[in-house]
C-alpha cells in the first residue's frame, strides 16, 4: 500500500490532542517481543482518530509511513523527504507522533529503487540508517524491489537485508526492522532469527484466486509468494512456516484489510482472528478517518488481541484440513482446525469454516492437544471454554463511542497503556479471556456451529471445579 496524499498541510489540526510525554518503549535489541501493532499508512492522517477511538491504548502504537515520501538524494547522497508533502520535515512528524504516544515508522528498499521508483537504500545502508535515526524513526519497513539481480540464493539475499540490519544496529537507536522480502530464497527472515519477514501482498478478498498470486498454499515452498493474494491463500501458505515465527522475529502476513469493504463481517472476523493467532503483526491498512462501527468492533476486540500479544509467543498450528462439497463461486471450500498453546497453560482453538454454508464443526481434545510423539497429558483434564467473540461490542455502542456520546462500557475494552497484556493475562483479567460458555470433559469433544467463511475462536482453560475436586479427594488430576 503506497502513500499518495498531499494533505500534510492539515497536520497541525490533526495533532491537536495532547498525550503523555513520549518515552522509548523497549531497549535496543529487545524489540517485537510480541507482534507489533499499528497502522500503515499515512495517506489519511488519521492519528487523532486512532487515539480518539481507543485504538492506540489497546496497543496500536506504530504509525508507518509507506512508499512515496522521498524526493531522491542530495549532492552528498543523503535521502531527502518531499517538502511539498512534509513542509516541516520528517523529524517534525516523528516528534508529533511521539507527543501523542505513537511510534514512527518509515519505508525504504533493499534495491536501487523502491517499488514506486523512489530512491532505494542498496549501497547506501549505513548512510540511510543514520538518516532514519536522525529523524527518530522507530520502525523501518524494508522492501525488495529493483535489487539489481542480487537474489536467487539464500546467502545473497540474506546479505542484502543483513546490511541494513547491521546499519540500523550501529546507529544506537532502537528501530524495529520489518523486511518485506516476498518469501524469496527461503532462508531470509525469521528462519535465521534476526528479522521480521513479510511474505506476500494481500488484497481485500477472502478466497478469490488471482494469477498474480501464483502459489496456492498447497506447496511447502513457493519461490515467489506473489501479490493480490487472498486471506485463505496466505493462511494456507502460512501453515507451512509457523515454526519459523518466534518472539523478536514474526512472520508478517501483511496488513489488515478490516474496514476496507472487500469482505463481509464474518470474513473480516476470520481474517483478524487468524492474523492474531498466527502472531502476524497487526497493522491496520484502512482509512481510519472513515472507519465504521463494525470494523472498529473487530479491531478493538481485547480477547482476540490478547491472543496476539500473549507472552508465550507461540503461533497456532493447523491440526487438520478437509475439503467440502459446498464450494463458492471460485470453487473454494474447506474446513480447518488450528490450535496452539498460550501462557499460563491455556490453549487457543480455532474452528475455521471456509465452505460456502454454515456448518457444525467439532474437534476432539485429542486433536486439539495432539503432540508429535506420545499421548498429550492435557487430554486427561477438564477444560473451561471461553468464546473470544461473544463479548464483541454491538454496533450502536461502538457508534456512540465514535460519536463521543458515551465511553466504552466496563468489561469490553482493555487499556494496554495502563496495564500491559502480559500483566493483564497473568492477573486473569476477564476482558482478555472472553465469555465463559461451557466446559469440555477429559477426552471429550468441542462442537460449535460456524458461519460461512467464519470462525469459532475459543480459549481453553483448565477447569477450576475439576482442580478443586481433585484436591478435595486427593486423586490424580484427570481421573
Amino acid at each position: 500500500m503506497m502513500w499518495h496524499s498531499s494533505l500534510f498541510s492539515a497536520v497541525n489540526a490533526l495533532f491537536a490532542t495532547q498525550s503523555p510525554k513520549y518515552e522509548a518503549k523497549y531497549p535496543i535489541n529487545n524489540l517485537a517481543l510480541t507482534p507489533q501493532m499499528g497502522w500503515n499508512n499515512w495517506n489519511a492522517f488519521g492519528c487523532s482518530k486512532v487515539a480518539a477511538v481507543g485504538l492506540r491504548d489497546i496497543g496500536y502504537q506504530y504509525i508507518v509511513l509507506d512508499d512515496c515520501w522521498s524526493l531522491g538524494r542530495d549532492e552528498k547522497g543523503n535521502l531527502q523527504y518531499d517538502p511539498a508533502k512534509f513542509p516541516r520535515g520528517m523529524k517534525y512528524v516523528a516528534d508529533q507522533l511521539h507527543s501523542m504516544d505513537f511510534l514512527f515508522g518509515t519505508h525504504s528498499d533493499a534495491g536501487s529503487y523502491t517499488c514506486a521508483r523512489y530512491a532505494g537504500s542498496l549501497g547506501y545502508e549505513e548512510q540511510d540508517a543514520k538518516t532514519f535515526a536522525s529523524w527518530d524513526a522507530d520502525y523501518l519497513k524494508y522492501d525488495n524491489c529493483y535489487y539489481e539481480g542480487l537474489a536467487g540464493f539464500p546467502k545473497i539475499t540474506a546479505e542484502r537485508f543483513r546490511a541494513m540490519k547491521d546499519a540500523l544496529k550501529s546507529t544506537g537507536r532502537s528501530i524495529l526492522y520489518a523486511i518485506c522480502n516476498w518469501g524469496e530464497d527461503m532462508e531470509v527472515g525469521p528462519h535465521d532469527r534476526k528479522f521480521l519477514a513479510y511474505e506476500c501482498d494481500i488484497y481485500d478478498s477472502f478466497d478469490r484466486p488471482d494469477p498474480r498470486c501464483p502459489c496456492t498454499g498447497e506447496e511447502e515452498y513457493c519461490s515467489h509468494a506473489g501479490y493480490h493474494c487472498s486471506v485463505m491463500n496466505i493462511l494456507n501458505k502460512a501453515a507451512h512456516i509457523v515454526h519459523t515465527s518466534i518472539p523478536g522475529a514474526w512472520n508478517d502476513l501483511d496488513m489488515l484489510e478490516v474496514g476496507n469493504g472487500g469482505m463481509d463481517d464474518e470474513e473480516h472476523k476470520t481474517h483478524f482472528s487468524m492474523w492474531a493467532a498466527l502472531k502476524s503483526p497487526l497493522l491496520m491498512g484502512n482509512d481510519v478517518n472513515k472507519i465504521d462501527a463494525k470494523a472498529l468492533s473487530i479491531l478493538s476486540n481485547p480477547a482476540v488481541i490478547a491472543i496476539s500479544q500473549d507472552p508465550a509467543g507461540m503461533p497456532v498450528n493447523r491440526m487438520w484440513r478437509y475439503y467440502v462439497n459446498d464450494t463458492d463461486m471460485y470453487g473454494q471450500g474447506d474446513i480447518q482446525i488450528w490450535s496452539g498453546p498460550l501462557s499460563g497453560g491455556d490453549q487457543v482453538v480455532i474452528l475455521l469454516n471456509a465452505g460456502n454454508s454454515p456448518r457444525m464443526m467439532n474437534a476432539t481434545i485429542e486433536e486439539i492437544f495432539r503432540h508429535e510423539t506420545g499421548i498429550a497429558p492435557e487430554i486427561k483434564e477438564d477444560w473451561d471454554i471461553y468464546d473470544l467473540w461473544a463479548n464483541r461490542m454491538d454496533e450502536v455502542t461502538v457508534q456512540n463511542i465514535m460519536d463521543g456520546t458515551r465511553v466504552a462500557p466496563a468489561g469490553v475494552i482493555y487499556n494496554a497503556t495502563e496495564t500491559a497484556f502480559k500483566d493483564g493475562l497473568a492477573a486473569g483479567s476477564p476482558v482478555l479471556l472472553g465469555k465463559l460458555v461451557g466446559k469440555v470433559q477429559a477426552g471429550g469433544v468441542i462442537e460449535r456451529e460456524v458461519p460461512r467463511h467464519g470462525v469459532a475462536m475459543l480459549r481453553l482453560r483448565r477447569s477450576k471445579t475439576r482442580l478443586r475436586a481433585a484436591s478435595a479427594h486427593q486423586v490424580p488430576l484427570g481421573i
